[in-house]
């Protein structure tokens, strides 16, 4: 069985992440949103009974004081657009993980229980946009198009009697692993096409880098003790993007700039930017996560 729970904020209720976005939507996209309403959707794959069902949308998924649920129908009424967004498969749900437990523990089941949950949100929007501006807030604001994914309807499109048919994000493909190798003699053009179509967020001198460590002959040597040639590995390429990215290794804190005394007017000269960030904010100075 496949059935979606989903919750909102009843009509008298303040729904303050639905007016957050709908002030993103006109401050930063321009658009006239006039009024945006969230609703949370529990996607559920189990075997449940009616009354398991009522149980379990009226006690851990929602509060009553606050909220209104509905059970296998919708619950988004009176809208221009709506958008819908989920993670993609094999993406990890942390929200569904917690309410997965929650039902397990309420309801008296194993651990191991053939139970899935899978979350998503519904953004209800009133406002004369048309269907290029609504693709933009989705894909632009709402929807990050590398884990998530989103569906658009039209208000006149709408037959509350059906809703949206559920959408189950399940991995179904084979895991087949397998070890690529990547040849990194070639032009700086195709090293700079390689970080961006893989998404390592490397720059062309940091490639660079990459490709002279591993003309290196001792490096060479060293890899055909262990069974590999000079190509680096896919795995290889994937964990130094992840050590030199920004949330690693703090590229920004860690560049070098030229800095000018502009009171004593003495030449130029280069320092790292977390010692210039020091000098303006002494209170910093020390603080482990600036250094």
């Amino acid at each position: 069985m496949i059935i979606r729970i989903e919750v909102g904020f009843k009509p008298h209720v303040t729904d303050a992440l639905g007016e957050k976005v709908a002030r993103r939507i006109r401050d930063h996209l321009g658009l006239p949103a006039d009024n945006v309403r969230t609703i949370e959707v529990y996607t559920l794959e189990g075997d449940f009974t009616a009354e398991e069902l009522e149980i379990i949308a009226s006690g851990p998924l929602s509060d009553p004081i606050i909220q209104e649920y509905r059970i296998g129908k919708p619950l988004a009424r009176e809208f221009d657009w709506l958008i819908e967004v989920g993670f993609r498969p094999g993406v990890t749900d942390n929200v569904g993980k917690t309410a997965r437990e929650a039902i397990l523990l309420l309801l008296e089941r194993a651990k191991e229980s053939p139970l899935n949950v899978y979350t998503s949100r519904q953004y209800v929007i009133k406002g004369p946009l048309n269907q290029q501006e609504v693709e933009s807030i989705a894909s632009n604001l709402l929807a990050n198009d590398l884990i998530e994914h989103y569906r658009i309807v039209a208000g006149r499109n709408w037959n509350p009697a059906e809703g949206l048919i559920p959408y189950v994000p399940r991995v179904t493909d084979l895991n087949q692993p397998h070890t690529e190798r990547i040849d990194l003699n070639i032009s700086d053009e195709e090293l700079l096409a390689i970080s961006e179509n893989r998404i390592l967020a490397l720059s062309i001198e940091e490639m660079k880098a990459i490709r002279q460590y591993f003309q290196n002959a001792d490096v060479i040597e060293e890899r055909k003790r262990v069974g590999l040639d000079s190509r680096i590995t896919d795995a290889e390429l994937e964990c130094i993007a992840q050590t030199w990215s920004e949330h690693c290794k703090h590229k920004i804190f860690n560049a070098w700039i030229r800095y000018e005394d502009e009171k004593k007017k003495r030449p130029g000269y280069r320092l790292p930017l977390r010692h210039v960030y020091q000098k303006s904010y002494p209170e910093s100075k020390g603080r482990k996560r600036y250094r």
